[in-house]
Parts: C-alpha cells; sequence; structure tokens
C-alpha cells in the first residue's frame, strides 16, 4: 500500500505519523514538500516536525537537490528510532519464518531464498551490456527498488556511481538476517556486471543503504567519504543537522 493510498484511507492515521510515513518512503523532504504531499501548510508541518524532533524520531539535514548550487534547503529525515515507532506487525512473523526455514534448511536455505526475493523485485532489470551501460542499468535498478518502497536514486560518487535506498521495507528483518542484504548486493553485482560494494545499510544504523558500483579507479579515501552517518543517535543537545547531496 503506497503512502498516498494511507492518506486517502477511511482510517486515516493522525497527521504526525502520516508525516514519518512519508519521510520513510521518500527520504529526506522539507517542510514545504512534505505539506504540498499532504495538503497541508509548511507551518503546520514544522509543528510535527517539531515533535518529532524531539522524541528523536526524525532528524533535520541540509540537502541539495542534484546539479543546484546555492545553501542546501532544511530537510528532514526519519532516524532508527522512528523506524522502529513505524515497525509493522509483520516483522514479527517475517522472523519467525526466517528462522523457522534456517533451523530445516540451514544457512544456505535463508540464502536461496532472499536471493529469489531480490530477483522478484529487481530481476525483470535488462543486464548491463558493457561498461557504457552500467549507469543505465543501475538507474532501472534504482526505479525498480523504488517501486517496491525503497525510495531509490542514483548519485555520482568519485569515479563510480552509487546506488542510494532512503527507505528498506525489510530493514528491521534484515538486521537479524543479513543474507537479505547479501543478496541484494549480489544480484546487483550481476546486473551491473561488476564489483559491487555495499558501504552502509539501514539495517545497520545508517540512515540509508548505499552500493557503489566503481566505473573506474576509487580510492578507500573516495569510498569512505560516501558512508551515511550512523542515524538516530540520541543525545542531550539539539539534533545536529547534516548536509547531504
Amino acid at each position: 500500500m503506497s503512502v498516498q493510498q494511507v492518506y486517502d484511507s477511511s482510517t486515516r492515521p493522525d497527521t504526525r505519523s502520516a508525516v514519518r510515513e512519508l519521510l520513510l518512503e521518500r527520504g529526506a523532504l522539507t517542510a514545504v514538500e512534505i505539506g504540498r504531499e499532504l495538503g497541508l501548510t509548511a507551518a503546520g508541518v514544522r509543528r510535527h516536525l517539531d515533535h518529532l524532533v524531539e522524541s528523536h524520531e526524525v532528524e533535520p539535514v541540509r540537502t541539495r537537490p542534484a546539479g543546484t548550487r546555492g545553501r542546501p534547503a532544511k530537510a528532514f529525515q526519519v532516524t532508527a528510532t522512528g523506524r522502529n515507532t513505524a515497525r509493522h506487525g509483520y516483522d514479527h512473523l517475517a522472523a519467525e519464518a526466517l528462522t523457522a526455514l534456517r533451523r530445516v534448511g540451514g544457512t544456505a536455505a535463508v540464502a536461496e531464498f532472499a536471493r529469489e526475493r531480490v530477483r522478484s523485485v529487481i530481476g525483470h532489470v535488462r543486464p548491463a551490456d558493457g561498461s557504457e551501460d552500467v549507469e543505465r542499468a543501475a538507474i532501472d535498478i534504482a526505479a525498480a527498488l523504488t517501486d517496491a518502497g525503497y525510495a531509490s536514486s542514483v548519485e555520482a560518487a568519485g569515479t563510480g556511481l552509487q546506488i542510494c535506498q532512503h527507505h528498506c521495507p525489510v530493514w528491521n528483518v534484515a538486521s537479524q538476517f543479513p543474507e537479505l542484504c547479501e543478496a541484494e548486493q549480489e544480484v546487483v553485482s550481476e546486473i551491473v556486471g561488476t564489483h559491487v560494494q555495499r558501504l552502509a545499510t539501514i539495517a545497520s544504523g545508517n540512515c540509508a543503504c548505499t552500493t557503489n558500483i566503481p566505473t573506474g579507479m576509487v580510492t578507500a579515501d573516495d569510498l569512505a567519504a560516501t558512508i551515511p552517518a550512523v542515524a538516530g543517535a540520541h543525545a542531550s543537545a539539539p539534533t545536529p543537522e547534516r548536509t547531504v547531496s
């Protein structure tokens, strides 16, 4: 079910939850963008954002749209605490099912299930036809992931590309079963036709899942500079703002 469908249903959640769910699906957004999506004024949205920041469910960041200059806009993204608050009830059932699968078939059975699942999401993407077609394949992968609720984008990173997933519908289960993340990396590598490097995951506490696709020489410093900071850290001082591209 999409976020818009949730807003339009007769069992509409409270506005604060709607703001959090929108950020979960879409990634970092400004108050104006949130208001536009929910049909609210920016001032009204900011009041809800203030409460969500105070409860550590949302944190402010500075973001600059690709290809633009000037001062980054103030946006907001969900923290690890916010993801826990919004956790779906079926997470526990999924974890129990995978635990039973591991008990019966071992780790190999869980890994095979994970590969089949990710192929059902991105397996239809046409493999890259050589190095000059890698970017197209990466963009198609990101589009397929977004359709499945992962809010993904492709960005330049050093001398390569980076697929960023700003939301993960299965992050809580993946934190217990890393085979889900490993299978995704494996299938992405198959489609783009080159080795890829998973730099960060929401399941391990980062604010996004990032997969680096090298298209030339890249240094360790280049890779390190692209790793998102850990999300949701509690602090007694106001939540600091970070700048993201």
